[in-house]
């Protein structure tokens, strides 16, 4: 929302108004309340008609601090709000004659009650700061009221986040609406809004409003981070870090952690697809082509059309193509595959179960009390009123029944293309900000409904939209994209934003979801994919079998689903990381890297702390990518490159630059035909260049997350000694190898083998 014309002026018939003088200071044990004159306080009755803004300060968990700014305080309490949980904190509250300050943790907020500016402060230096004329009340031309902030950016600071966004990976200069959208990947329009924005000065911004948050970033006023709520309060909280890993620990902390996916989601997904032709016959067939072509298969998705056409959603098989859904669902888990089907909140009206929730109140109802109905997507389509308690419990209901019959999770599609006009919700929510609040409740509903019937950590979705505490529900993929090497760009720089904002999990269609790929960006596509937190092979008309498309591309797929699989022991850790932490398993470089030239990096990541995946996006093999300061392993090749600098590199489409962090030591399993297995069973230490004199500690995870071993991995001189801490019982036959050559031939350098019971594994590297 633009207020200014230009730096001086306002817009003609906007009103806004600012704090510029302190009437009165109020304070307790753990807050501080601020009463703000508009206008300069000249003597006794100057504060007569004038406005004034309540500010409050408080913290709800070290180092956070929470800013509540109102005009006008007597409207009722507008919901729903998103849900935090507080942390116990001490808070220090100081006042003297010029400022009064709110210290919690290692985050000061002061306000100098003189010039009226607020200053975040932490180690010494000035975060960010709203001085004159950033926070305010505005009045729009048609009279509408909102609430204005603007915070500042220092030179040469970068802004992140705000969901995942396609738009350029720095968000500084956009104009970001949070506003959930049926969009695409192509556009500036996103599935998965999130008003948190993570800077690379040593904070976060969380502005808790889930209705629309409309920022310009660095846009309006170039020097600040503007952001307007509707209405006559906003409350935001800053955080600080100062790492950006630590920004969103905290961050998630109060949102919301994302809880563990089991182990088998990590393997490969395969899709029906959408708007394909298939029946059990098609499904049995191309499952036993995979086995035939030895290419492990870990979950089987059945898109939209396992439901009768318009019938969607009524939670019923079609029986002219799927006659005994038990019986096949049956088989299909002596496969040892499990089965993820399709839904989405709304019932057109042709389903069977659009009077039933139409006559039990469990719709959205227009004022008149008739149900709120459109023939976009289905015809006559109404829409699930999850604020209704029963409403939630029936629809949970219904996803409970397929999983007894034998379904294992749900793709909780759509959730976008929720209306704010003409509607009432059954609390009496605000249809603004029920508007992205929606996919909350919807996956939420879904979510624990899997939850309660298959138990804590078998319990997973397949969202598409998302909004802040979203991230408690893993997990959520990317969309519709292009199929094309552009597409697969932009949803990768969608991926790395919502990591950046809170997401631990995320997905994307291999080879993407309109049209049809070419065999090209279908390898190129696989390849990335597999090294993505999950994977999935989806499209719009196809299906994404890689005998479809040529003989390569079966032997691509192949080679980098048991490539994840090997990688199971490191993968699983990251994902415990992401669970307990909130650090997400694709990590943007600045993530992990201080460097200058990983601020802006959007065609790579790391996944999880310690390798680097460049995917390859060109039919040619030409990509080009950063490295970081530090001796860095080919994993695929054993090639040793000296960075930090520049690499311009060919790759077949068996390959990828997939890169060691320099000194790492990464568990890699020794089974590679699934992902749920015991993943320390024998364990192989892959130790890459680690230094003299220097320590790392492995932990590899149990399928609960739980600790089954931890080893101090550690060289002097040239001994490398891999000692048992924890586990000791359950390693079984454990390897400790220096790498010398490619990964997975032969060349590994020298290795040896603990049995259970030892406690010390050595390498000598003479």
């Amino acid at each position: 929302m633009k207020v200014n014309d230009g730096y001086w002026l306002i817009r003609d018939g906007w009103r806004v108004l600012h704090p510029v003088d302190v009437l009165d200071v109020a304070t307790t044990a753990d807050s501080v309340t601020v009463t703000a004159l508009t206008r300069r306080f000249t003597g006794r009755g100057a504060e007569l008609n004038t406005a004034t803004l309540t500010v409050r300060l408080s913290s709800p968990a070290p180092g956070v601090i929470g800013v509540h700014a109102a005009h006008l305080l007597g409207g009722r309490p507008r919901t729903p709000a998103f849900e935090l949980s507080p942390t116990a904190t001490t808070v220090v509250v100081e006042q003297d004659e010029h400022q009064v300050s709110l210290t919690s943790g290692d985050l000061t907020a002061r306000i100098d009650t003189a010039t009226w500016r607020v200053t975040f402060e932490a180690g010494g230096r000035v975060l960010t700061d709203s001085g004159p004329k950033c926070l305010g009340a505005v009045t729009d031309p048609d009279g509408a009221h909102h609430m204005i902030e603007r915070l500042a950016l220092g030179v040469g600071e970068h802004v992140y986040g705000l969901g995942e966004r396609f738009t350029p990976f720095v968000k500084n200069g956009q104009v970001i609406d949070t506003w959930n959208a049926d969009g695409g990947t192509a556009s500036d329009q996103a599935y998965k809004t999130v008003p948190f924005y993570l800077s690379d000065a040593g904070y976060g911004v969380f502005i808790a409003s889930p209705d629309r948050v409309e920022l310009e970033v660095a846009s309006e006023v170039v020097s600040r981070v503007q952001f307007t709520v509707p209405g006559q309060e906003l409350e935001y909280y800053v955080i600080h870090g100062p790492s950006p890993k630590e920004v969103l620990s905290r961050y998630t902390a109060l949102t919301g952690r994302p809880a563990l996916p089991p182990l088998w989601s990590f393997g490969l997904w395969l899709s029906t697809s959408f708007t394909t032709d298939y029946d059990e016959a098609t499904v049995t067939g191309v499952v036993q082509q995979m086995a035939e072509r030895d290419l492990p298969l870990s979950v089987l998705h059945f898109d939209c059309y396992w439901m009768r056409p318009l019938q969607w959603c009524d939670f019923e098989w079609d029986p002219d193509v799927f006659p005994d859904p038990a019986a096949m669902l049956a088989r299909l888990a002596e496969r040892g595959l499990h089965v993820s089907v399709w839904i989405n909140p709304y019932l057109g009206q042709t389903s069977p179960l659009f009077a039933e929730a139409a006559e039990a109140g469990y719709l959205v109802r227009r004022p008149d009390g008739d149900v709120w109905q459109w023939d976009m997507w289905v015809a006559g389509m109404g829409l699930v009123d999850f604020t209704n308690p029963a409403a939630r419990e029936w629809y949970a209901g219904k996803v409970t029944t397929l999983l007894r019959n034998g379904v294992h999770c749900v793709k909780t599609d759509f959730g976008e293309r929720i209306p704010t006009e003409d509607v009432v919700w059954h609390d009496g929510s605000d249809p603004q900000r029920m508007h992205n609040y929606y996919s909350y409740l919807y996956n939420r509903t879904v979510f624990e409904a899997v939850q309660a019937e298959r138990g804590v950590g078998e319990a997973v979705v397949f969202a598409r939209s998302a909004t802040a505490g979203g991230q408690q529900f893993p997990v959520h993929w990317g969309g519709d994209c292009e199929s094309s090497f552009v597409s697969m760009a932009e949803s990768l720089r969608g991926g790395l934003s919502l990591g950046l904002s809170g997401f631990g999990f995320w997905s994307h269609d291999i080879g993407g979801f309109e049209g049809t790929p070419s065999p090209e960006v279908f390898k190129r596509w696989v390849a990335f994919g597999l090294l993505s937190s999950h994977s999935r092979l989806h499209g719009s008309g196809s299906m994404r079998v890689p005998w479809d498309f040529d003989d390569e591309a079966v032997d691509v797929l192949r080679r980098f689903t048991r490539l994840k699989l090997r990688l199971m022991p490191y993968l699983w850790a990251a994902a415990v990381e992401a669970h307990e932490a909130g650090v997400p398993m694709m990590r943007a470089m600045l993530l992990e890297f201080s460097d200058p030239t990983c601020a802006t990096l959007d065609t790579q990541y790391l996944l999880g702390p310690d390798l680097l995946v460049a995917p390859v996006f060109s039919a040619d093999g030409d990509v080009t990518y950063y490295l970081p300061d530090g001796a860095w392993t080919h994993l695929l090749t054993g090639e040793v490159v000296q960075g930090p600098r520049w690499v311009r590199e060919r790759h077949g489409f068996d390959s990828l630059p997939l890169l060691v962090r320099p000194g790492a030591v990464v568990p890699v399993g020794a089974s590679e035909d699934r992902p749920d297995r015991d993943l320390a069973d024998g364990v192989a230490l892959e130790v890459f260049g680690l230094p003299d004199g220097e320590e790392r500690t492995v932990t590899v995870h149990a399928a609960d997350g739980a600790v089954a071993a931890r080893v101090r991995v550690r060289r002097d001189g040239g001994v490398v000694r891999a000692t048992v801490d924890q586990g000791v019982q359950v390693l079984g036959a454990w390897r400790l190898r220096w790498v010398t050559g490619p990964w997975g031939t032969a060349e590994r350098g020298r290795e040896v083998v603990a049995s259970a019971g030892d406690t010390e594994l050595l390498v000598s590297l003479d």
